[in-house]
């Protein structure tokens, strides 16, 4: 194994809820109300969809707003990985990431272990530089069983949302994860952020149509059929983990390029998440100005002294 290079599971797919557009000469985010399954393949600077995408969104009533998946680790962790992260916007170089309490940190000396602040208290990672950053690998169909399919987001709401999830999931069903039947959904709130506006976010359950105590029946045959046919899931999670450590960094500046071009470009807080989709009217945009108000206030106060 190459030392210093991140062994992560194989891609054969991406999932997202928005898109990046170009505006203007510059290449934006823009979100979206539904889910967006493509291959890796880009043509005129879009992802190409994956058929899966079409396949799923047929069964679906309207727009694809639920994914069915598995996943390939029973350690949340694994198939969950959450950091605050800091990307060269130039480049695409992942420079430092941190947990909140340490960082990696790549400088002239090579990788430094540093103190984490967070983003909030980090002098590096100021203008929202840093973020923080998660990568979920699931898997969709049953056409290869260990490529997986990868959805990265900086949203607060779906990082703690699946991270509760996925622990949850794997306590109840006795540490059976990955055998658990699930689903991917879009849900959607307001938040003061939003101006009360609706945005989206990815939560997980249990399939459409079943209950988690038939889920967890059917995990637990699923793991029986596994042991049957010589499937060591615990060899799986351990080689996973030791891929996962063995490079300072997850993503290789490919895939920061990725990311820089999803999340970063035109904004500090460009997230294709906690913000209002694409075509919907902010109450920010809408609200008047404090000449506006001022101007109300003395049309009122002229009126009232006529």
């Amino acid at each position: 194994m190459l030392k210093g290079l991140a062994i992560t599971p194989p891609i054969i797919g991406r999932i997202s809820i928005g898109r990046v557009v170009e505006r203007q000469g510059k290449r934006l985010p823009e979100k979206d109300d539904a889910f967006t399954i493509t291959t890796q393949i880009q043509q005129r600077g879009e992802w190409v969809l994956h058929p899966l995408h079409e396949s799923l969104r047929k069964q679906s009533t309207g727009k694809l707003r639920a994914i069915p998946v598995r996943f390939l680790f029973n350690d949340p962790d694994l198939n969950l990985r959450a950091e605050y992260s800091c990307f060269d916007r130039e480049t695409g170089r992942p420079v430092c990431v941190g947990d909140g309490e340490t960082c990696r940190r790549a400088g002239d000396a090579g990788i430094e272990e540093l103190p984490c602040p967070s983003p909030d208290g980090c002098a590096f990672g100021q203008a929202g530089a840093c973020k923080p950053y998660g990568r979920l690998n699931a898997l969709i169909g049953d056409e290869d069983e260990m490529g997986s399919f990868i959805f990265r987001t900086t949203s607060y709401n779906s990082i703690r949302t699946l991270a509760a999830r996925l622990h949850y999931f794997a306590a109840v069903s006795g540490n059976l994860l990955a055998c658990l039947p699930l689903e991917l959904k879009l849900r959607g709130k307001s938040t003061t952020q939003s101006y009360r506006s609706a945005i989206y976010y990815v939560d997980l359950a249990v399939r459409a149509g079943s209950t988690l105590e038939d889920a967890i029946v059917q995990a637990r045959e699923l793991d029986a059929r596994r042991k049957a046919a010589g499937f060591d899931q615990q060899a799986l999670d351990t080689a996973a983990h030791a891929g996962f450590s063995n490079g300072a960094f997850e993503e290789s500046i490919e895939d920061g390029g990725a990311v820089v071009d999803e999340f970063y470009s035109g904004s500090t807080t460009g997230e294709l998440e906690d913000r209002p989709a694409a075509g919907t009217e902010t109450p920010q945009a809408s609200r008047p100005s404090l000449r506006d108000k001022l101007d109300r206030k003395a049309t009122l106060l002229r009126s009232a002294a006529a």
